[in-house]
């Protein structure tokens, strides 16, 4: 795969001007009121026996996300560890539901507590009940409910990743204090999106390439993966949908975000990626409001960005900023 974008020389200094929504900040506040209105439990059951792990203690957690409705997520933690522990919030990639426990041991393997968020419609265990608007979108997520930010898929979403740190609470053993949001691709975008809703709440950010940042660019430059729903979708409705689809997008755009998180952030980027476009990677690091962010370049890689490398240097970022077990 070669290069495609910028060179990082360039990349290191793009920094767009991209206005957000007049009403985003309402807009937002107003959609986690109105789900934080609807209560419920958050409940866990142990269930570790059925995946016979002997070092990881699994509970099968649900709590409430957009309109009160049930989430489903794994809370792993080192068995017999003294908590609290810190936790990192794992957001997942597109089209990945939170799979099977044992997909996800590297970060109880060094200690911490981990809660991997499914994502509804994506994973089998969340159903996305309101699709909205369907017959305005085209396959994939990228533009159902396009219409309007109110319908967009990515407002229930996004919903749901905040919901899960406000959950951290409620869950024994877990320091709400030392929580860490995580994720590659879209779980990188979804990370900084509830670092951007719930800043002082989060304790550190690791978005790994991530998706959902800069949606023009992404839909003109990218090679392949989900951005190209958008241009698909444009491609037919270019006379009159083009400027409105973007209006909606701005809603749930990483750069928006990244100018309201203020918590130290470890970004990655692959400069060869065909899904992510490195510029739009670097157009939300180059926002981020907080002054502690880094960016770890990976020269040669496409989206797999570092691949077994990466967890490497997470951990030790982590130890680094005083967020070890």
């Amino acid at each position: 795969m070669p290069l495609t974008d910028l060179p990082l020389e360039d990349l290191t200094g793009y920094r767009p001007e991209l206005p957000a929504p007049g009403d985003f900040d309402d807009f937002w506040e107003r959609t986690l009121t109105q789900a934080r209105g609807h209560g419920g439990a958050v409940k866990a059951d142990r269930v570790t026996d059925r995946h016979l792990l002997r070092t990881v203690e699994v509970d099968d957690v649900r709590f409430p996300g957009w309109d009160g409705e049930p989430v489903a997520a794994w809370l792993l933690r080192p068995r017999d560890a003294e908590g609290p522990l810190p936790v990192v919030v794992t957001y997942l990639g597109y089209s990945e539901g939170r799979g099977l426990p044992t997909d996800r041991l590297l970060f109880s393997a060094a200690g911490y507590a981990q809660l991997v968020v499914d994502s509804r419609g994506q994973g089998h265990e969340t159903p996305d009940r309101d699709a909205g608007e369907a017959s305005q979108w085209v396959k994939g997520f990228m533009t159902r409910g396009i219409g309007s930010p109110e319908h967009h898929y990515y407002r229930r979403l996004i919903t749901d990743c905040v919901r899960a740190v406000d959950a951290v609470g409620e869950l024994p053993g877990l320091d709400p204090d030392r929580v860490v949001v995580a994720g590659g691709s879209q779980g990188g975008g979804l990370a900084l999106a509830v670092a951007g809703l719930a800043p002082g709440r989060v304790a550190a950010a690791l978005p790994d390439v991530p998706f959902l940042c800069h949606f023009r660019r992404g839909a003109e430059i990218s090679g392949d993966g989900p951005y190209g729903e958008l241009a698909e979708y444009l491609r037919w409705h270019s006379r009159h949908r083009v400027e409105p689809a973007f209006a909606t997008l701005s809603y749930f755009d990483g750069v928006h975000f990244a100018r309201r998180a203020t918590a130290p952030a470890l970004f990655s980027v692959g400069l060869m990626d065909p899904i992510c476009p490195p510029s739009t990677v670097y157009a939300a690091f180059n926002h981020y409001a907080g002054e502690d962010r880094q960016m770890t370049v990976w020269p040669f890689a496409d989206h797999g960005g570092g691949y077994g490398s990466n967890p490497a240097v997470q951990l030790a970022w982590l130890h680094e900023h005083g967020l070890a077990p």
